[in-house]
Parts: C-alpha cells; sequence; structure tokens
C-alpha cells in the first residue's frame, strides 16, 4: 500500500519527502498512521529500484531540500500496479482506498472499469465478521447491540458503495460519441 500510494502522488507532481508524508497522513493515518521508520526506507528502496529519483534544491532559509521525482519506470510499475492489483488490493478496505485514489491516471476506461468489475464481485459475496457454522450471521440474528451495531455498518457502507461502483461502471461503460 505504501509504494502504491508514494507511486501515486508523485505521478501527480514531484514532492518533498515531507509534502510526501502529509499528503499519505491524509490518506491512510487515520486507520495506519505512516512513521518515518517506515516511510524513509521505502523512499530508500523506490530510488535502488529506479522508480523514483531524488533532485537536491536549494532551501529556502537553510539546508537544502530534496525533492522526489518519479521516473518513467515508477510511472509504469504505478500504471501496472493499477491495471492488476493484487487481490488483497481489492480485499482490504484501507487498500482499496489507495486504489481508487489513483485509478484515474489509467487511461483506460475499460482498464478503470475491469479493476471496479472486480471490487463488486468481492463485494457481491455474502460476508459476515461473524459465522455460525460456515453460514454468515446478519445483524438481525444478535442481540448484543455492539455487533449488530458493526454488521449495521458494514451493511450500510457495503451498500453505499455498491450503489457508487454501479454508477462509476455504467458511465466508463458508457459508448463514447465521436
Amino acid at each position: 500500500m505504501l509504494k502504491l500510494a508514494i507511486l501515486g502522488f508523485l505521478y501527480d507532481r514531484p514532492l518533498h519527502g515531507y509534502q510526501l508524508r502529509r499528503h499519505l497522513a491524509a490518506l491512510t493515518g487515520h486507520v495506519r498512521p505512516i512513521s518515518d521508520g517506515s516511510l524513509y526506507p521505502a523512499i530508500k528502496r523506490l530510488e535502488a529500484d529506479g522508480l523514483l529519483v531524488r533532485e537536491t534544491e536549494p532551501g529556502s532559509a537553510a539546508a537544502p531540500r530534496h525533492t522526489l521525482h518519479l521516473t518513467d519506470a515508477g510511472r509504469t510499475a504505478l500504471l501496472d500496479r493499477l491495471r492488476e492489483p493484487e487481490p488483497l488490493d481489492i480485499s482490504d478496505g484501507n487498500r482499496w482506498t489507495t486504489v481508487v485514489s489513483f485509478l484515474r491516471h489509467l487511461d483506460d476506461p475499460a482498464a478503470q472499469a475491469a479493476v471496479l468489475r472486480r471490487r463488486l464481485d468481492f463485494l457481491s459475496e455474502p460476508a459476515s465478521f461473524f459465522y455460525e457454522d460456515d453460514r454468515p450471521r446478519s445483524a438481525e440474528e444478535f442481540t448484543d447491540p455492539f455487533r449488530r451495531g458493526l454488521l449495521l455498518t458494514a451493511r450500510a457502507t457495503t451498500e453505499a458503495e455498491l450503489t457508487w461502483l454501479h454508477a462509476a461502471l455504467a458511465e466508463l461503460e458508457r459508448p463514447q460519441a465521436d
């Protein structure tokens, strides 16, 4: 997720490490804080892989600042990952948020729609946080207000996302006028 988010933000424009960290925190920090201990090693790995480069700029008041730029290989890596997300990128809500945040970078509506269809298929499967034998239990089966509330909230969120997915797919798959 971190690699995808770094590549996605740098696809838009070069950023200083601090700016990148702020963007990452805004995207995922509420559920998964990004520490310097994970961010800067990830940046170094992406540099070593040739996916980004660091350029030094004079600082406005003191030391020079390093700006991170995506390379052509980095752009290709991002687009490949968006075109073919890993199964966990589709099923994990936090990772899915990252994929959707940058899916606009794919120029092909059919490729975008294919990714959305994978998420739609995943959400269309019956699921629950709680099972009895192999059967998912519904919110209505619980007298426990906490489990019932959790399942009702999850259902509402899923229904909202399904509505959005259907609308987005209709838009992406609409025949284009020449």
